[in-house]
């Protein structure tokens, strides 16, 4: 069994100063600056591109490069995180860090930027060999990969890495996950008085919620998920509603099965208008692709052989959500996604063990050594 030396103490403080720093999709500036100068101290070459001027938001992705010997191996988490975010005070106790209760913790994705810039002290400290290593840390995953989505693979050389985000202790790796498809529905009924004359109406929000009582949604099978997420329309509790917008989405680790799926729900609202009367607008998008990485790709077999070097058992593994791996896949880079440990993600019971922070860390020092 291997051993990697990590500091602990800086590991989990640097963790802490992360967490702390607000950075919702699309307000990462404070947090891009922070981990600018911290890459720049560790010796990496940072360059920041114009994804947050195209996006509309106030920071750009960071590219960081270290020169090393052999190819390229490219590491990246992201910079945002979902709400409630403001004001994270971050608390350790029996050696688990989580929120105050009123925030997230932030551990998606900051649990995976801490064990980065962890990594990379280490390597600085101790001289260690290591292949040339693009870092990259992407703003606004949260809510489509906007970041890696908008990122110029121009950028990059690498040609297999690694993306820090995902559930599941160290040793996972995720080696599939879904394509993602959004659907968005305009319902045009007929205003109308409510009270005077409701049957000159035709109600938009009815008509809608029909279409989406048709609808299959939820888990359909291990591979194929479905939802509907966002409804919005009406103007007041007097006037039949003219106007009602849908949204929802369409998942599978089948492309086939998240097509068909799309044309279901599709085919229930149009069947649910036609039947009222109402017109239908329809507009769908595919936010991205979904991968799988053979057992034999490198990502696997590295990140297998660091994690028994470890005394870790790797496992190989599904996700049923997307991450920034999906885009560097569909560009041609094998990248695998990692367990990170973190928990209960996306909610105010959000965690991580302290634990779990050090031994990525570990990994990551192992996969870097194994390339």
């Amino acid at each position: 069994m291997c051993f990697f030396l990590v500091d602990e103490s800086r590991l989990l403080q640097s963790f802490i100063r992360l967490v702390e720093v607000e950075s919702p999709s699309g307000g990462e500036r404070e947090l891009a600056d922070l981990l600018k100068a911290r890459l720049e101290e560790l010796g990496l070459e940072v360059t920041e591109d114009d994804a947050g001027q195209r996006a509309g938001g106030t920071a750009g992705n960071l590219v960081a490069r270290l020169p090393g010997n052999g190819s390229p191996l490219l590491l990246a988490a992201h910079m945002d995180t979902v709400g409630p975010c403001r004001g994270v005070r971050a608390q350790v106790a029996d050696q688990v860090v989580r929120s105050a209760g009123d925030t997230v913790l932030g551990g998606d994705d900051k649990a995976g930027i801490a064990a980065v810039l962890e990594m990379l002290a280490v390597l600085r400290e101790e001289g260690r060999a290591h292949p040339p290593l693009e870092i990259v840390f992407t703003i606004w995953e949260e809510g489509g990969l906007k970041g890696s989505g908008s990122l110029d693979p121009g950028l990059l050389q690498a040609r297999a890495g690694f993306v820090l985000d995902a559930e599941g202790p160290p040793g996972t790796i995720v080696t599939r996950a879904p394509s993602q498809e959004k659907l968005v529905f305009t319902v045009k009924g007929r205003a109308a008085h409510a009270g005077v004359s409701p049957e000159d109406g035709v109600n938009a929000v009815q008509v809608a919620a029909r279409g989406i009582a048709a609808m299959q949604l939820g888990r359909l099978d291990a591979e194929t998920t479905a939802n509907v997420g966002v409804i919005t329309g009406g103007t007041a509790i007097n006037v039949v509603p003219e106007t009602v917008r849908v949204e929802g989405e369409t998942r599978s680790l089948a492309p086939d099965k998240r097509q068909r799926q799309t044309r279901h729900m599709v085919e229930a609202m149009e069947a649910a208008c036609r039947a009222a009367g109402a017109v239908l607008t329809t507009e769908t998008s595919l936010l991205f692709r979904d991968f799988r990485l053979e057992e034999d790709s490198l990502p696997v077999r590295l990140a297998a052989q660091a994690a028994r070097s470890l005394g870790l058992t790797p496992r190989t593994a599904a996700s049923g959500g997307g991450s920034d791996a999906n885009v560097f896949n569909g560009r041609g880079i094998q990248c695998a996604n990692l367990g990170i440990g973190m928990c209960k993600v996306h909610s105010t019971e959000e965690y991580i063990a302290v634990a779990d922070l050090v031994t990525v860390a570990r990994l990551l020092l192992g996969i870097v050594g194994e390339a």
